[in-house]
């Protein structure tokens, strides 16, 4: 308690780790017989990765029904044929993946999967934070906080 009668309702945390690279969104496309758009199979897979993931680690999740802070850190594997002192600037983070897919597709992905799941829409996100690293390992980090 803060105040007298007040009480101070713990905000929600979750955080999620992605072992596999990051795929971003790609735009609907249109099927030419029917005339109707569709999502492509890349996506609707990838989001359902990051739904299941987010399931299985919260299984008793609810929504967050506030405003909600996202941070997404999307490491991309460190192509073969870099020297080892480009290798060692790109583990420092000196040199950052200037590569698709970019920032906004990153985080219309994830933000995409996980509505309806880690909060009731997408719009109460008012803070992201989208970081693109190098790292040995490619995968992807996900913090959402209600603030």
């Amino acid at each position: 308690m803060s105040k007298k009668g007040e009480i101070m309702l713990e905000k929600k945390t979750y955080e999620i780790e992605i072992d596999e690279s990051i795929t971003g969104k790609q735009r609907p496309r249109m099927n030419i017989y029917t005339g109707k758009a569709y999502t492509p199979t890349k996506t609707k897979n990838y989001e359902y990765l990051v739904k299941q993931i987010f399931i299985n680690k919260y299984p008793n999740f609810t929504p967050i029904e506030g405003r909600v802070a996202m941070t997404i850190i999307a490491y991309f594997e460190i192509p073969k044929s870099t020297s080892k002192k480009k290798t060692a600037e790109m583990i420092c983070d000196e040199i950052s993946p200037t590569k698709k897919p970019d920032w906004d597709n990153i985080g219309k992905i994830v933000s995409d999967a996980l509505n309806k799941f880690a909060y009731k829409d997408d719009s109460q996100i008012t803070d992201v934070r989208i970081f693109k690293k190098y790292s040995t390992i490619p995968k992807v980090i996900v913090k959402i906080l209600e603030y």
